[in-house]
């Protein structure tokens, strides 16, 4: 029940309404440290765990972790979005055909001649996205 709390604390401190179905996304995103998931991954994990609830629940509760800065989003492949639970700066490895993605460190990465922003504007982050094929493909 103490781990519960902790996560209603957490979810409060974000601005979030703890609810059950965010308390227990929450949990699962967060359970076994750094990840990318899928809103159709994590919703097959709440399921597989017992937690019934629907995608766009799912879907909802990671964009307004994402609005709350929990979560970042990561949009590496089309249409299809990962949220990853670092939201410290780094950067990503994506494997093609298998739709994995790996951290980078961003201390492994140099970046230089960055584009200037519009008046108005200022950069927000910087993401790298390196792509990965089996060699010989």
């Amino acid at each position: 029940m103490e781990r519960r709390s902790s996560i209603a604390k957490d979810l409060r401190e974000a601005g979030l309404r703890p609810t059950e179905q965010r308390i227990a996304l929450y949990r699962l995103l967060f359970a076994n440290g750094h990840r990318h998931v899928t809103v159709e991954d994590l919703h097959a994990e709440a399921i597989a765990g017992g937690v019934a609830l629907s995608v766009a629940t799912v879907y909802n509760a990671l964009n307004d972790f994402t609005d709350a800065g929990l979560i970042r989003v990561l949009a590496v492949e089309g249409a299809r979005t990962w949220f990853d639970t670092n939201t410290a700066d780094h950067h990503h490895f994506y494997v093609e055909g298998k739709g994995e993605i790996h951290d980078i460190d961003s201390d492994n990465i140099s970046l230089c001649n960055i584009a200037v922003p519009p008046a108005g504007f200022e950069i927000a982050n910087v993401d790298v996205v390196i792509r990965l094929r089996p060699v010989g493909r």
